[in-house]
């Protein structure tokens, strides 16, 4: 342990590592090859996300308030998987597990934080599809360029605000024994467990924390949910019905596939003990999957997104044609 920090106020020292070990999958043969998949993994985000992100920009008929939450939720996932799997990359399959206890924490943050972010999207984009649905036709004076501009930057403030606080409640911690933290990245729960002062108020944190992220989105969401089920219940036709469903399919399927692992996982772990590197694949899969789904799920589930993809390749055609022509003219002359 080669770092302190005192508070003088309450003569309180902590001791703090200069580095910290970060342990990863254990005793399992050509564990590295998982770390190969999870950079595909990383290689097919970024494609997808870059496209739909392409799709949208270019696209005046996606240039509205849902969209951008949609380019916002896009965002995230890149950013998310860029502060993660390349770091996880670098760590396993060029053997620098160590890293600095700074670096550690802002790992931490940045993991955290973008995680919030998509968790914090997708209740944005159900609050777009219960307005839409249960007020039509105010939705176009409620949902607005501006209003979603806003909404999105509560979001990140508040995120920012309260992940700096959290991760900094690290620097309250003294890690007197081992360094090794029995994860794929720095991740509080293992990290606060290190401890050997007291760290009750970090499980506090923890919990807190699994709240926001998970919790809250989620019970807002199905909130959303039920009040637009109920709304269609009430509408006479099937087919006007059926419409209405199928704007919401895509985001329900991006709902699923963020929470529902993720809830499987946590609540396996207190059902049955996980081993450690049970535990990682399958926080690793949970963190890094729906980022690469949700661009796949949004261009062929959203019917919008689809047409506007197939306007867009045909007037791609139509430019090529036009400069072709353009050529051969100018050859001819």
């Amino acid at each position: 342990m080669s770092s302190m920090q005192s508070n003088s106020s309450a003569n309180v020292t902590f001791v703090h590592p200069a580095t910290f070990f970060i342990n990863g999958l254990i005793n399992i043969p050509n564990a590295k090859y998982y770390y190969v998949f999870l950079s595909v993994v990383y290689v097919v985000t970024i494609l997808g996300n870059s496209f739909i992100m392409s799709i949208i920009y270019l696209a005046r008929r996606l240039h509205t308030a849902k969209y951008f939450a949609v380019f916002h939720l896009a965002i995230s996932d890149l950013c998310g998987s860029s502060a993660l799997i390349p770091k996880v990359i670098d760590t396993f399959l060029f053997e620098h597990q160590d890293i600095s206890y700074e670096a550690c924490l802002a790992y931490m943050f940045f993991v955290y934080h973008f995680m919030n972010l998509q968790s914090l999207t997708l209740l944005v984009l159900a609050y777009d599809r219960l307005v839409a649905i249960c007020f039509p036709l105010r939705y176009q004076a409620i949902v607005t360029k501006t209003a979603m501009f806003l909404i999105i930057g509560v979001m990140w403030i508040f995120s920012v605000t309260f992940f700096s606080a959290f991760v900094s409640s690290v620097n309250r911690l003294s890690f007197c024994g081992t360094n090794v933290i029995d994860s794929y990245f720095c991740n509080y729960g293992p990290i606060f467990r290190l401890a050997c002062n007291d760290n009750s108020l970090h499980v506090l944190l923890g919990t807190i924390c699994y709240s926001l992220l998970i919790f809250t989105p989620l019970i807002l969401i199905f909130i959303s949910y039920l009040c637009i089920a109920i709304v269609l219940l009430k509408i006479p036709h099937g087919v006007d019905r059926i419409k209405s469903i199928k704007t919401c399919t895509s985001h329900l399927m991006l709902v699923a596939i963020f929470y529902i692992p993720i809830l499987s996982n946590n609540i396996a772990t207190i059902i049955i003990p996980f081993h450690p590197n049970a535990q990682i694949i399958n926080i690793s899969l949970t963190q890094t999957i729906p980022p690469m789904l949700n661009p796949i799920i949004y261009t062929l589930k959203t019917e919008e997104v689809m047409r506007t993809i197939k306007e867009l390749y045909k007037q791609s055609k139509v430019n090529t044609t036009q400069e072709r022509n353009m050529k051969c003219s100018r050859r001819r002359n």
